[in-house]
C-alpha cells in the first residue's frame, strides 16, 4: 500500500469504503453472513458444521461465489492488460447493477447476495503486482497487522508515517460499513443502486488514473 503512488492510495480506500458499504448491506440482509469477508464466514461454515451441517451450506455457497468472482476478476484483469484496473471494475459495476436490479424485483434473499460475494471477491483484481493480490481491499486482518507492525517500528525510531496508509484503509472500509448499515432500514438492498454510483466514481477515476504502470 505504502509503495503505491498518492492517487493509487486514494482509489484502494474508496474500494474498501465500497467493498465495506456492500458487505453491511448483505451481513444484515443474511443476519450475520458476509459478503466479502469469507474468514468471518469460513468460522461459521465451520461452526455450523460442527453442531448443524445443513446449517452452514448457504455459507459455504457464499464462499464459493466469492472464490468464483476471484477467478472471474483475475481472468477479466489478465484480458484487460494495461487496462486491467477498468476492465475489472468494470465487470463489477455490471455485478453490481445485476444484483440491485434482482434485490429490487425481490430476489433478495438468495440471487443477489450471491451476485455481491462474486463482485466482491472480483474486487480483489483490482490491486495486483506479479500475478497476485497487492492490496487487498475486501478484508482487513492483513492491513491491521501491517499497520501494527509499521506503528511499532515508527515507536523504535523507524519511518514515522509508514503505518499511516494502512490506517486510512481500514477506516475506508469501517466508514463505508457504517454508511451502509445507516441506509439499510431504509433501503435494504435497494441501497445497492447506492454503490453502483459510487462503482460508477471509481471506475471514472482510474480512467483518470490510465493505464497500469505500477505492475
Amino acid at each position: 500500500m505504502r509503495h503505491y503512488e498518492h492517487p493509487h492510495r486514494l482509489l484502494a480506500i474508496g474500494l474498501a469504503a465500497l467493498a465495506g458499504f456492500v458487505d453491511a448491506l448483505g451481513f444484515l440482509k443474511l443476519g450475520g453472513m458476509f459478503v466479502s469477508f469469507m474468514s468471518g464466514n469460513s468460522t461459521r461454515l465451520a461452526v455450523g458444521v460442527a453442531g448443524n451441517g445443513s446449517g452452514s451450506l448457504f455459507v459455504g455457497v457464499v464462499i464459493a461465489a466469492f472464490v468464483i468472482g476471484v477467478m472471474l476478476g483475475a481472468t477479466v484483469g489478465r484480458m484487460g492488460g494495461q487496462w486491467r484496473k477498468q476492465a475489472v471494475l468494470g465487470f463489477v459495476l455490471a455485478e453490481l447493477v445485476v444484483a440491485a436490479a434482482v434485490a429490487s424485483l425481490g430476489g433478495g434473499m438468495v440471487v443477489a447476495p450471491l451476485l455481491m460475494a462474486n463482485a466482491m471477491g472480483a474486487l480483489n483484481a483490482v490491486f495486483q503486482r506479479d500475478g497476485e493480490v497487492s492490496v487487498g481491499v475486501t478484508y482487513m486482518t492483513g492491513t491491521l497487522v501491517k499497520f501494527g507492525q509499521h506503528l511499532a517500528a515508527a515507536l523504535a525510531g523507524g519511518p514515522r508515517f509508514a503505518w499511516v496508509p494502512y490506517l486510512l484503509l481500514w477506516l475506508g472500509l469501517v466508514t463505508g460499513a457504517v454508511a451502509g448499515a445507516a441506509v439499510f432500514p431504509a433501503l435494504g438492498l435497494r441501497a445497492l443502486w447506492i454503490a453502483v454510483v459510487a462503482t460508477v466514481l471509481l471506475l471514472a477515476a482510474t480512467v483518470a488514473i490510465g493505464p497500469v504502470r505500477e505492475d
